[in-house]
C-alpha cells in the first residue's frame, strides 16, 4: 500500500535541536515528520551505515507515528537492498556518486530522489555538473523546491553541457527528472483560535507590547551576509513608523553567528529605525519557534541572498495567519501572492558580468564562501519606499491584515501543508517506479566495460603489473604450509586482518585442498570445473582464494604455462 522511499539518514539533516539552526534542517525535519504522519506505505525504511543510526531514526520518528508502521533498516554497506524500498531519498541534489555506486548492481532495481536547498556552494555546483556525466537514469529525480531554483539548475546544466560539447565534441543529454515540488509546513503546528489569542496576550505582556501597537516579525538567522541585510528593513520600518497611527514594534526571532553580528544588528536598529521598538529573541527555542507568530501582526522577510532557494518562513507565517511583506526574490515569488497574501517588494540586482571577479577569486580559494555570497547581497537592492508603504497599509488597515492573513492561511493549507506535499512526493516516486520498468536505459553498461572508469576493478586496471595472471593452464600443488599446522599458523597471524568473506570459508576450502592433495598437482582449470561451477562458489571468490593461498605457500605454482 503506497509508494515510498528509503530515507538517507544523517541526524544533522533532520533535526532542529542543534545550536546552528539552518533552513535545510527545518525543512528536513518537517519532511521526515510529514512522511511519517501522512505517507501511505506500511514500511518506513532508514538507510544508514550503522545500526545505531537506525535506532536513532526510530527514536526520532516514533512520537510522530499516528498508526502502526514497520520500521526497517537498510545498511549503506549493501546498496542492492534498496530495491525493497524502490527509491532512495537523498537530502541534497548531488546523487551522481550514488548512481556510480548503483552501476555495480542492477540499475533498474531502485531510483534516486534528491532535493535542492542551497545551490551556490562549490560542492553543490560540482554535484549539479556531475548529473550530466554520472549514470543517472530517467527513473531518477532531483526535486527543485521552486521554479526559481529550477531555472538556476537548468542554466548551470546548460552551460556545463555546452562546455562538454566544445571539449569532447558531443553534448550529453540530461535524463534525470527535475520536478518542482515546494517545501512544506505543518499547518497544525501553529496555534489557532482561542489558543492563539491566549498565547498572544501572554507574549505581548511579557514583551511589553501594548494593546493597539503593531508588531512586525522577522524569523530566521540574524546574519547580514547570508540571509537578509537588516538595514533596508530598518529604513522601511522607520518610514512606516512616521505614516502609521499605531506604535511599531519589530521582533527579530533568530540567532546570531557572532558577537560582532549581534552588535551590528542592535546598533543598526538604533541608528536606522529609532522610532521603532526592537526586540531580539532566540528563535531556536521551541516555545519561540511555535508561538512568536501569535504575538505579531505582520511578517517581514527581505531576503537578498543568492543561497536562498525557497524560503520557508513566509510559508510558516502564512500558516500562522499573518500577512507577509517579502522581497520579490527567488522562491518568495511563488509562495506569496502579491496583494493577496501580502506584498512582494521589488528588488534590483547588478547585471551579468559584475561578479566575474568574485567567481575567479572563489575558484582560486582566494575568498571564503561568506564573502562570495555576501558581496552580491550588498548589490541587491530592496525598494524601501514600496516596503514602507506596504507596512503602513497593513498597519493602518486591520481588515486588510485579516483578509490577507486568511488568504495566506488557506493557501498554506491547500498548497504547502505536508499532507499535500508528501502526496506529491509519493506520486513522483510512483512515476519513477513506472519508469524503472519502461524507460530506455541511459548509457547501458557495455560488456567487459568497467562500471566506473574512475573507480574500477584494480585487478583489471593493473593487470599489466604482474608477470602472470591466474588462468586455467596454471598447475598447482600443495606448498610447504599446505598442511593443518601451516594453515593454522597463517590463519592465527594474518586472517584477522583481512575480510574473511572475500575468500572461501573453511568448509568450502577443505574439499579443494583435499582434491589438490589427492591429485598431487592439478590445473586451475580443472579446479574451477570441479568447484567454481557450483552456485555456492562464485568464480571471483574461488580465484581470489587460490592466489591468496599461493601467497602464503599453502599452494604453490608447479607450472605457469
Amino acid at each position: 500500500m503506497g509508494t515510498t522511499a528509503a530515507i538517507f539518514y544523517v541526524s544533522e539533516g533532520y533535526s532542529t535541536a542543534g545550536t546552528r539552526l539552518l533552513g535545510r534542517q527545518a525543512a528536513g525535519e518537517g519532511f521526515l515528520k510529514g512522511l511519517v504522519r501522512y505517507g501511505q506505505a506500511q514500511t518506513l525504511y532508514c538507510y544508514t551505515e550503522q545500526q545505531a543510526g537506525f535506532e536513532e531514526f526510530c527514536d526520532r520518528v516514533r512520537p510522530w507515528l499516528e498508526r502502526p508502521r514497520d520500521l526497517q533498516w537498510l545498511s549503506t554497506n549493501h546498496p542492492p537492498n534498496l530495491n525493497q524500498a524502490g527509491t532512495l531519498f537523498y537530502p541534497a541534489p548531488g546523487c551522481g556518486h550514488l548512481a556510480w555506486q548503483r552501476r555495480f548492481f542492477d540499475q533498474r532495481s531502485y531510483s534516486f530522489c534528491g532535493v535542492t536547498h542551497t545551490t551556490a556552494t562549490k560542492s553543490v555546483m560540482n554535484a549539479i555538473g556531475e548529473l550530466a556525466i554520472a549514470p543517472l537514469q530517467p527513473w531518477d529525480a532531483v526535486i527543485c523546491t521552486s521554479n526559481a531554483v529550477k531555472e538556476t539548475f537548468d542554466r548551470v546544466l546548460d552551460d556545463w553541457c555546452e562546455y562538454l560539447a566544445q571539449r569532447i565534441g558531443s553534448r550529453p543529454s540530461i535524463d534525470i527528472q527535475l520536478p518542482v515540488i515546494p517545501l512544506g509546513v505543518d499547518c497544525d503546528f501553529f496555534p489557532q483560535g482561542e489558543e492563539a489569542q491566549q498565547i498572544r496576550a501572554r507574549l505581548r505582556q511579557d514583551l511589553n507590547i501594548p494593546i493597539g501597537a503593531i508588531a512586525v516579525l522577522f524569523v530566521g538567522r540574524l546574519v547580514a551576509y547570508a540571509k537578509a541585510h537588516p538595514v533596508p528593513m530598518y529604513l522601511a520600518l522607520e518610514r512606516a513608523a512616521q505614516q502609521t497611527r499605531s506604535p511599531l514594534y519589530l521582533i527579530q526571532a533568530g540567532w546570531f553567528e557572532t558577537k560582532g553580528e549581534e552588535e551590528s544588528f542592535q546598533k543598526g536598529a538604533q541608528l536606522f529605525c529609532p522610532s521603532v521598538t526592537t526586540i531580539f529573541l532566540d528563535g531556536r527555542k521551541p516555545d519561540i519557534r511555535r508561538n512568536i507568530w501569535c504575538a505579531s501582526d505582520i511578517f517581514i522577510s527581505l531576503s537578498d541572498n543568492v543561497q536562498e532557494t525557497f524560503g520557508l518562513t513566509p510559508v510558516e507565517a502564512m500558516a500562522a495567519g499573518l500577512p507577509t511583506v517579502v522581497s520579490d526574490w527567488n522562491g518568495y515569488k511563488e509562495t506569496v501572492r502579491d496583494r493577496v497574501d501580502g506584498f512582494r517588494i521589488p528588488t534590483l540586482f547588478s547585471p551579468a558580468g559584475c561578479g566575474e571577479d568574485l567567481a575567479a577569486q572563489f575558484a582560486a580559494d582566494a575568498i571564503p564562501y561568506g564573502k562570495y555570497i555576501g558581496l552580491p547581497a550588498l548589490e541587491t537592492a530592496i525598494d524601501i519606499d514600496a516596503c514602507a508603504s506596504a507596512i503602513s497599509q497593513l498597519a493602518n488597515h486591520p481588515e486588510m491584515r485579516q483578509k490577507m492573513g486568511e488568504n495566506g492561511r488557506r493557501r498554506a493549507r491547500e498548497t504547502f501543508d505536508w499532507k499535500v506535499v508528501v502526496a506529491a512526493y509519493e506520486a513522483l516516486w510512483h512515476e519513477l517506479a513506472v519508469l524503472r520498468s519502461t524507460a530506455p536505459m541511459a548509457a547501458p553498461l557495455a560488456e567487459k566495460s568497467p562500471e566506473n572508469p574512475l573507480n574500477q576493478d584494480l585487478f583489471r586496471l593493473f593487470s599489466n603489473y604482474p608477470t602472470h595472471v591466474l588462468h586455467d593452464r596454471i598447475v598447482l600443488s600443495l606448498g610447504t604450509n599446505g598442511n593443518p599446522e601451516g594453515m593454522r599458523k597463517i590463519a592465527q597471524l594474518w586472517m584477522n586482518v583481512v575480510d574473511r568473506d572475500r575468500y572461501l570459508k573453511d568448509e568450502l576450502l577443505a574439499p579443494v585442498i583435499q582434491a589438490i592433495a589427492t591429485a598431487g598437482k592439478i590445473s586451475v582449470g580443472e579446479l574451477r570445473r570441479q568447484f567454481a561451477s557450483s552456485d555456492r562458489i562464485p568464480n571471483a571468490i574461488f580465484d581470489r582464494t587460490l592466489v591468496y593461498l599461493v601467497k602464503f605457500d599453502i599452494l604453490k605454482v608447479v607450472r605457469y604455462v
